[in-house]
């Protein structure tokens, strides 16, 4: 083959070469981008939780308000009254502290008749029946403090199981299922919110409240410098690329 066809054709493959790797960088670049997006998003989100969290505790009928109006009451703290239902509550499988177990959803009556559910806290697997933990079914009124969170409409991931509700073992927060298999009457109007109780201890010392997670984790700054690091050391190989290209030319 002539010297002045292998030019062409390698020519040709540089080329194309060429291309991939600006494609290729494009990418990295686009991810990069990404990234830096999302960490603002999410230095932001922290930063609203945090506000929330230490805001003064508001009485029901303002975090009504708020959830009429946005649909968004999470992670901020109420103050709210009523009776509880333990015949009604609801066990979440859950893990606390490393030891596995269930947190405890049970019915709050409130004064007009309305219910809204509330996560008094954890109890070991052994004492998810509600008669070996006596002293914690308190009767009559109670206070309760704590944050309101969110229902959510739908399984969070094909991973978690099913719900099983005849053995009242909930796998993720299905509120509405959890209200209507609690024996409440069929009338009975419950909050579209729940609220996780403070750590207050409850006679007996269980359920152990308190038990909110709030582990958002924030890795976007290092995947930002990963992406923008490798379209860096994607440059320095074009640019070598180029200059022995430009030699031998």
């Amino acid at each position: 083959m002539a010297l002045a066809e292998v030019k062409p054709a390698r020519s040709s493959l540089s080329g194309l070469l060429l291309l991939l790797s600006l494609v290729v960088l494009a990418c990295l670049l686009a991810l990069g981008t990404w990234q830096v997006q999302r960490l603002q998003w999410k230095e932001a989100l922290l930063a609203q939780i945090e506000a929330r969290i230490n805001a003064e505790p508001a009485d029901l009928a303002s975090i009504e308000r708020v959830y009429a109006e946005t649909g968004d009451v999470e992670y901020r703290p109420m103050r709210v009254e009523g009776a509880f239902r333990h015949a009604g509550e609801r066990h979440y499988f859950a893990t606390w502290k490393g030891q596995s177990g269930y947190f405890i959803h049970t019915p709050l009556r409130l004064e007009d008749g309305r219910f809204i559910l509330v996560n008094r806290g954890f109890v070991p697997f052994d004492r998810k029946k509600a008669e070996t933990r006596a002293e914690g079914q308190i009767v009559g009124g109670v206070r309760i403090s704590g944050l309101a969170r969110n229902g959510i409409a739908e399984k969070p991931s094909f991973i978690v199981p099913d719900n099983d509700i005849s053995k009242n073992i909930f796998y993720w927060k299905d509120l509405d299922t959890m209200a209507r298999t609690a024996g409440l009457p069929d009338t009975a109007r419950v909050l579209p919110f729940y609220v996780d109780a403070d750590d207050t201890p409850n006679p007996g010392g269980l359920p152990v409240g308190g038990v909110t997670r709030i582990d958002l984790p924030n890795s976007h700054l290092q995947y930002a410098i990963t992406w923008y690091g490798l379209a860096l050391a994607l440059c320095a190989v074009l640019f070598v690329w180029w200059r022995r290209n430009r030699r031998s030319a």
